[in-house]
Order: structure tokens, then C-alpha cells, then sequence
């Protein structure tokens, strides 16, 4: 371990037995918690299983960053480099709770981490929001990332749509649907994405947020890059620019949100140069119900106007504005879904956990008081809720190791029938899962960057599951190294 960041460890281990840890989920969470596992300090060798639902690894990484933002997109690279190390195996495309269960996996493994995720969206609860061409923020993003699970087929054949939120899913999903077609062309996207947006009649993107500027969540990078969007207008509207006594509080103490007033107000000083696409920003408009019929569709937005209340929180002003659009998109946050057997707080979309100790029960506010279900871990946003950027996962998973390694140190795993590190694969080969491994994911790149490479382009992303498991499928996973 010379040479390596280690996890130090509170008190004695006095357990020497071999500890095998299952991981499922091989997104960011998955494999930070995989890596610190790896470089704690201890006297007992260790083997860890990475299993995914699909074929490769990385998940919002891969498939809910946007594609003309390489620079997020390099998170990517370190997380290869901790796989690549070859002391975690990868089994993707093994769906959890059909190809395997909860019962099989504790047979085989000493300790569970759950990293599932949230990859749903949230719910918005105002008359209409089911009507058709209303959509989720992240069935878009799917679409436009490739998501090999998603039709490739999406419908942009409305001239002005809303985008419901301020954070930065809104940002995206709006900058996609202004932006040109061409110039995404130096991005991953497949030729099905391409099409889409070029065909795409889409002229005007409204993005709406009920708060106002100094509340907006938007990172100031991402809304500086909206500003560079070429043959693309941004309009703001002054009478949105309010701040109050909290606002201006917090632009002075917050940098965050000094950069994003800053930016915000710069775009108030553009002039409207006649681009062919327009997006506007919007700030103080409440959406309060989505127009239409279940026969024509989406037809408008109503929003009430809303006042900063002094605390920086809004409250309704009675005044309501109707908009002309025909699709709306909400970008209001994403949602845990529940997982087969295992304790789930469906208010909060999380699965029920103290400090990722899973515990009985269906409340995190009760969870102390439920009894824990031994050798059951959760880290990310299946632990937490859907919040903080990718990188604040590594925090949250050192938390969950520290406590899964207490507990292997305190004798408090129950010892698993089958450890033998083939009995899984002997499992899954009974089961006829087509499980895919590590270096069929380099096979997968390799064929990825061969599209890209005589359109002078680092990739072109293979959109669907067959072709990716037809590129990466290997005789066999190969055996991982106890460390």
C-alpha cells in the first residue's frame, strides 16, 4: 500500500478473514467507494464486484452530462485509471433485481454498497403537467446522450417550448434545444441525434425559474458558456431583475453567486442581434399549470408572478401570465427509484440509511430508531437525495467505507455461503446473462473512436445495447486480483 492515499481506520481490526464487497452501480458514487475501499489501511485481503445494468460504466457521466460539454465529460478519465488498475471487476449489463437479487448477492459477498443513483425525474404536481409533449427533463437528456434504453426518436416540432427550473439540467436541455445542429457535430452524438436536431423546429426556448437571480442555482461556467451559443439570442427581462435585502446578502458573501448576478446582468446590456433562435430567461414566474388537452396537447404555460419575501424565498402575487408554448420541459430535479428488497423512503426517493448503514423501515426520519440491515450499504445520491455535483460523491462514499470497514472490523458482517469469486460468474452463466467485463468496454472505445475518427471527432457514441454488447462481449470476465 506504500505510495498510496490510505483510509485510516478508528480502533483495532482484530477480523483477518477475506472481505468480498458487491457494488451495485458503477457510476461515479459506485466507483469512488470501489477506490477508497481499495486504499484503506488493513490486515485482510479484499476483493470487490462492480455490477451494472448496462454495458459500461459511468453512468450520468456518460449519460447525463451533455455532449458539447467535454470538460465535465473528463471526469471520465480518472475513473477509467481506477478500473483500469485491475483490483475491481466490472459485470455490466446485470440488472439488479432481475438477473441477480438481494439474496443472491449476500450469499455471495460479505457487504453490499448500493450506488444506484437517481435517474428519474422528480414530480411536479400542477394541473396538465401529463398532458402530451409535456416532458421530463432526463427522458430528454437520455435521448440526446445516447442512452441505449431510450427510443431514438424525439419530437421537436414546436416553435416555442418552456423549460421549467434553474439549475443546470435546465441549462442544458435549453442550450440543446436552441443550439444548432451542426455545431454539436464535434461532439459523441450518434447520426440519430444529429438528425433530430437538425430537423428540429424549434425557434424560441423559455426558461423558467420562480425564484429570482440571486437564487437561480445555475453554476457560473455553465451560464457564461450559454452566452457563446453561436446564431443563438439571449433576452432577459428587466422587470425579473429583482434583489432584496437576502439577495444582496448573499451576492456579497457568496462568489457563486457573485459570478452568476454578474453574468446574468451582462445579458442584460446585449442587444438582439435577429439569430434565428432565441432563448429567454425568465425569473419570478411560478409555473402553476401546463395548458392544453389530452387530444391536442400542450397549448401553453400559466405562471403566477412571484415577490422575493426578505428571507430568499418567494411567495405568490396573485398575478398570472399565460405563454404560447407547445412542449414544456421540466428540469426540477431528479428522483431515487425504490430497489427490490431493500428499505425505501418513497417521499424523499432515497433508500432508507444513517450514514449509509441501511436500516429497516421506510423513513430516513425514523431510520435511527429501525433496526440495521447488516452488511447493507448505500453512497450517493440513492443515499442522499440528488444534490451537489458529481465530484461531492467521494465525501459521501468515505463515509459509507469508514462504516462498512468498521463493521467488517467489529465481526458485524455475516459470513457469506459462497465466496469463492467464480461462484458469481457461475450464477450469472446459469442464468444466461450476457454479462459484460472491463476489457470489453476497451473493446467498446476502441470501436466508438474508430466512428469518430475519419469525422476528425474523439467519438461517436454506439447507441444501442445490442451493438455495444455486440463490440465489448468477451468469452469471459477476468478474474480480479485480491488485494
Amino acid at each position: 500500500m506504500a505510495g498510496r492515499d490510505t483510509l485510516p481506520l478508528k480502533g483495532v481490526c482484530t477480523v483477518t478473514r477475506a472481505l468480498r464487497v458487491a457494488i451495485v452501480g458503477a457510476g461515479p458514487a459506485g466507483i469512488y467507494a470501489a477506490d477508497l475501499l481499495t486504499k484503506a489501511e488493513r490486515d485482510f485481503s479484499l476483493s470487490i464486484d462492480l455490477f451494472e445494468r448496462l454495458p459500461v460504466p459511468f453512468g450520468l457521466v456518460r449519460y447525463g452530462v451533455a455532449p458539447d460539454h467535454p470538460r465535465i465529460k473528463g471526469i471520465q478519465n480518472a475513473l477509467i485509471k481506477v478500473l483500469d488498475r485491475g483490483d475491481v471487476r466490472l459485470l455490466g449489463n446485470v440488472d439488479f433485481g432481475t438477473d441477480i437479487t438481494l439474496e443472491d448477492l449476500r450469499a455471495h459477498y460479505d457487504a453490499v454498497i448500493f450506488s444506484t443513483g437517481s435517474f428519474e425525474d422528480a414530480a411536479l404536481d400542477i394541473p396538465g403537467i401529463d398532458l402530451p409533449r409535456s416532458y421530463g427533463a432526463a427522458d430528454f437528456v437520455n435521448w440526446y446522450d445516447a442512452h441505449p434504453d431510450v427510443p431514438q426518436e424525439w419530437p421537436l416540432d414546436q416553435e416555442s417550448v418552456a423549460v421549467l427550473g434553474n439549475g443546470n439540467v435546465a441549462l442544458d436541455v435549453a442550450r440543446v434545444l436552441a443550439k444548432q445542429a451542426d455545431d454539436m457535430l464535434s461532439t459523441e452524438i450518434p447520426e440519430h441525434v444529429h438528425r433530430g436536431l437538425r430537423d428540429s423546429r424549434v425557434t424560441d426556448v423559455h426558461v423558467f425559474g420562480r425564484r429570482g437571480p440571486a437564487q437561480a442555482k445555475f453554476t457560473p461556467l455553465e451560464l457564461r458558456e450559454l452566452g457563446h451559443v453561436k446564431d443563438v439570442d439571449i433576452l432577459v427581462y428587466p422587470e425579473d431583475y429583482e434583489f432584496d435585502e437576502a439577495s444582496m446578502a448573499q451576492i456579497h458573501s457568496n462568489n457563486q453567486t457573485k459570478q452568476v448576478t454578474k453574468t446574468l446582468t451582462d445579458f442584460t446590456l446585449r442587444e438582439e442581434t435577429g439569430a434565428p433562435r432565441r432563448l429567454h430567461l425568465h425569473f419570478l414566474h411560478a409555473p402553476v399549470e401546463v395548458l392544453g388537452d389530452e387530444e391536442t396537447g400542450v397549448t401553453g404555460l400559466r405562471t403566477e408572478r412571484q415577490q422575493l419575501d426578505g428571507n430568499g424565498g418567494v411567495s405568490g402575487t396573485g398575478t398570472f401570465h399565460d405563454w404560447e408554448v407547445g412542449a414544456v420541459y421540466r428540469a426540477v430535479g431528479y428522483f431515487g427509484s425504490p430497489l427490490r428488497d431493500l428499505p425505501f423512503d418513497a417521499r424523499r426517493g432515497v433508500i432508507t440509511n444513517v450514514e449509509g448503514r441501511v436500516h429497516a423501515g421506510s423513513s430516513q426520519e425514523t431510520a435511527a430508531q429501525a433496526p440495521v440491515v447488516p452488511g447493507v450499504f448505500a453512497t450517493g445520491w440513492i443515499k442522499r437525495g440528488p444534490v451537489g455535483l458529481i465530484g461531492h460523491t467521494k465525501g459521501d462514499a468515505l463515509e459509507t467505507i469508514t462504516h462498512l470497514i468498521e463493521d467488517h472490523c467489529a465481526g458485524l458482517l455475516p459470513e457469506p455461503e459462497r465466496p469463492d469469486e467464480d461462484a458469481i460468474l457461475d450464477l450469472l452463466e446459469a442464468r444466461g446473462v450476457d454479462y459484460a467485463d472491463w476489457d470489453g468496454f476497451h473493446r467498446l472505445e476502441a470501436a466508438e473512436k474508430a466512428l469518430g475518427e475519419p469525422q476528425g471527432r474523439e467519438r461517436v457514441k454506439i447507441p444501442t445495447r445490442a451493438g455495444m454488447l455486440e463490440h465489448s462481449r468477451s468469452t469471459g470476465a477476468r478474474t480480479v486480483q485480491t488485494v
